[in-house]
């Protein structure tokens, strides 16, 4: 009979040969995930893709620089099923780990079970405010993002009609969506919002069709996303007009000479990862909750395209200024 490690390593071994699971160090190296290098080690597991140019794709960069930072190796298992996300994470304790991160709200239950059943593990969430003794919450402001996505929204729209577009309804979409509306009204008394729920962060071709929705039945042309690869599929659509606009998160998605992507809402998220690697060197990691905002750079203000003229950079550059000092809703 199988013991319980054997078990598990006979289940990783299985979502090994799904394709689930890519190894090896940020920079391509050793395909053990660093088990004979004598690094530390840290794995992520996501539900999307870690090439969905948006969410994932982030994280993921995020994860892989902190590590070269820190001088650890990595792993990743993208498309887990959320079904299979505890013995993806098992697996990973089971094979000696040194942190596993997760990078969303949506993984809050399976960590804190797992976090139970693993008291000696280091599991670090994204987006979710998680007190357990093994494990660091990373918590950007979601107000502020909101409300940064909303202002430049409301500045920069010309038909007076902007979409949200959320993956499902967690606390931290939510939040972002209220300060959104908010603030677009606040700037913009004239715009309206429409927003809807994917029910996914994996269906791009949702993404594609909310996107086009919103253009041919509200004339929306300007959108912010908080739904990873179904965000991918909006831009796409997005694209297809020439003339309607898209606000990146959370890593900086555009360029100065971006024709659809007119500027994002960064969180830095590899500062936040690394505090917790960090930590997990200390022997100080557990029960913290590592928050990023626009006062310790958390939050921040990506590149501006072209789309959005000088005369609007500063405007917005002032109300930027009144959302970190809490003034301006």
């Amino acid at each position: 009979m199988l013991d319980r490690r054997q078990f598990l390593g006979a289940m990783g071994a299985s979502v090994l040969g799904l394709g689930l699971v890519g190894c090896g160090g940020s920079d391509g190296g050793s395909t053990d995930g660093g088990a004979s290098s004598g690094k530390k080690k840290v794995a992520m597991v996501t539900d999307g893709q870690i090439n969905d140019g948006g969410w994932d794709a982030s994280c993921y960069k995020a994860m892989t620089d902190a590590a070269d930072e820190a001088g650890w190796d990595t792993a990743y298992s993208e498309s887990v099923a959320q079904s299979d996300w505890a013995t993806a994470m098992e697996n990973y304790i089971d094979q000696g780990y040194d942190m596993v991160f997760l990078p969303g709200n949506q993984y809050t239950d399976v960590v804190k079970q797992v976090g139970k059943d693993f008291p000696d593990a280091h599991l670090c969430i994204l987006n979710s405010a998680v007190e357990q003794e093994n494990v660091v919450s990373l918590v950007p402001n979601t107000d502020q993002i909101g409300q940064l996505a909303g202002a430049l929204a409301g500045l920069i729209t010309k038909t007076n009609s902007v979409g949200f577009i959320g993956a499902v309804e967690l606390d931290t979409t939510k939040s972002k969506l209220e300060n959104f509306e908010k603030a677009a009204k606040k700037v913009n008394p004239d715009v309206q919002v429409t927003s809807a729920y994917a029910g996914s962060f994996t269906d791009a071709a949702k993404g594609k069709e909310l996107a086009t929705t919103f253009v041919n039945s509200n004339n929306v042309d300007v959108m912010f996303g908080d739904a990873s690869i179904v965000d991918t599929g909006a831009r796409e659509a997005l694209a297809t007009y020439g003339d309607r606009y898209d606000i990146g998160q959370p890593g900086d998605l555009g360029s100065a000479d971006d024709k659809l992507i007119a500027c994002s809402v960064v969180t830095d998220n590899k500062a936040m990862i690394l505090s917790a690697m960090k930590d997990v060197e200390a022997g100080s990691f557990g029960n913290k909750i590592v928050k990023g905002d626009l006062d310790n750079g958390g939050v921040a203000v990506g590149t501006f395209s072209n789309i959005v003229d000088q005369d609007t950079q500063a405007k917005y550059q002032e109300i930027v200024s009144q959302i970190k000092a809490g003034t301006f809703l």
